[in-house]
């Protein structure tokens, strides 16, 4: 197959760095999601692009070029369950999709991606975005630098639901593009929910998401309504085990959060109505919660602003926002499973590590804030390889000075970040 100039463009966009034969990581600290304790003086042995060896104290190996982190703690790389690497939000993001044409969003998500892995994040789940397939591909292929992506495509939405692509067009410009169906990710019957899942193996998704309830960015004033039935969800999950996906559920109010349990859903994402009757249905079906505060607190912040947001979502933001972090302190108080997502796009890209702060201000220790981000994730995602640093394993590490478990704030800090054995950033 010849290159396209998109193609092309990727590949100038930003080379992968070169591969180093041997590294010896010298940390400071070691963090252990399995036990959720700092691990001290560990040496970390790098070679083609997984870890070799991890040996105590400040070994010397021989042949390895040594990274000197004596003063971080090394921990696995981070990953974010929610991330729209296709734009971030700004007054403009409204009209962008009438201006802009979908090879300009894939070249400017180049820029987020890297943002991202070099904030610590060495693996994410993009939930909704068509681009970031070829995002996904590009930068599996070495063209540029980013996280490894799950990405889940379109997201799957019923008539005037949070991802109905003709919500907000005037009649003339809807009439014109047809009615949306379940090949645009739009569904109004258990027959039309499995062909959407179909069409989504068919465009090379990751994992299924849907839309469980109205949002709070969508151009419609409901945000928490429910809008599948429990046979419509259920039959997405079905026929999502039968290609192997997983399936998240954006999710508002209370209602929706049920019936997408109930039909068997992994996670629920936002869950701002949560009560006890929902955290006592995840914890017998075995639900995830993936809260993204970041994104709460971020529209709340920008609904104050006029002309952020159209008017029809603004009084969304400022209710609905302020009240994540206060449902992640319930959820976790009643032991219902928590793993990280921010739902970066919403807010900042490279903000990502910002999410461990306001779990820690909802109440987790910060050993399970960062365990929601290595191995709660990474069982998620269906992946025992990722979330830990250990022989065999990819080498995705990354470290910051100071000590995440003495003072979380230093998330912020990142400044060596390794994907793959590959070395994205150094300290200066």
């Amino acid at each position: 197959m010849r290159p396209t100039p998109l193609m092309l463009a990727l590949a100038l966009a930003l080379p992968a760095p070169a591969l180093a034969d041997t590294l010896a990581l010298q940390c400071g600290r070691l963090f252990d999601p399995a036990s959720g304790r700092n691990l001290p003086e560990r040496t970390v042995v790098v070679a083609d692009g997984k870890v070799s060896e991890v040996r105590t104290g400040h070994a010397a190996v021989a042949g390895a070029t040594v990274v000197d982190l004596k003063g971080h703690t090394c921990s696995p790389g981070w990953i974010d369950l929610h991330v729209h690497l296709r734009g971030e939000s700004s007054p403009q993001s409204y009209s962008e999709g009438f201006r802009l044409n979908p090879e300009f969003t894939v070249l400017r998500s180049t820029a987020y991606a890297r943002r991202t892995l070099h904030a610590g994040f060495t693996t994410v789940r993009d939930l909704g975005g068509e681009t970031t397939l070829a995002l996904r591909d590009a930068i599996n292929q070495g063209w540029i630098e980013g996280p490894r992506i799950f990405a889940a495509g379109k997201s799957i939405a019923t008539t005037g639901g949070h991802a109905d692509p003709t919500n907000g067009l005037n009649h003339q410009l809807s009439d014109a593009l047809g009615v949306p169906g379940p090949a645009e990710g739009v569904v109004n019957s258990p027959e039309e929910a499995r062909q959407a899942v179909r069409q989504r193996y068919k465009d090379g998704s990751d994992v299924i998401k849907i839309t469980a309830t109205g949002g709070v960015l969508s151009y419609a004033r409901s945000g928490d309504g429910p809008q599948f039935t429990v046979d419509e969800v259920a039959a997405i999950v079905q026929t999502a085990r039968d290609y192997g996906y997983s399936v998240a559920a954006h999710a508002h109010g209370k209602e929706g959060m049920l019936r997408a349990i109930i039909g068997g859903v992994d996670s629920i994402e936002h869950g701002t109505y949560m009560d006890d009757e929902v955290f006592a249905q995840m914890k017998k079906h075995g639900t995830w919660y993936v809260p993204t505060v970041s994104a709460g607190r971020f529209v709340a912040e920008k609904s104050k602003v006029d002309g952020y947001y159209p008017e029809v979502v603004r009084p969304k933001a400022a209710r609905i926002g302020p009240q994540i972090q206060d449902t992640l302190a319930r959820a976790w108080k009643a032991g219902v499973k928590i793993a990280f997502g921010t739902d970066a796009g919403v807010s900042l890209h490279g903000d990502n590590a910002d999410e461990f702060i306001f779990m820690v201000e909802a109440g987790m220790p910060p050993a399970e804030a960062l365990r929601a981000a290595t191995i709660h994730a990474a069982t998620v995602l269906r992946r025992d390889d990722l979330g830990r640093v250990a022989p065999g394993l990819p080498a995705d590490i990354i470290a910051m000075p100071g000590d995440p478990l003495a003072d979380i704030s230093v998330v912020r800090k990142v400044d060596f970040v390794m994907k793959d054995g590959k070395v994205a950033r150094r300290p200066e």
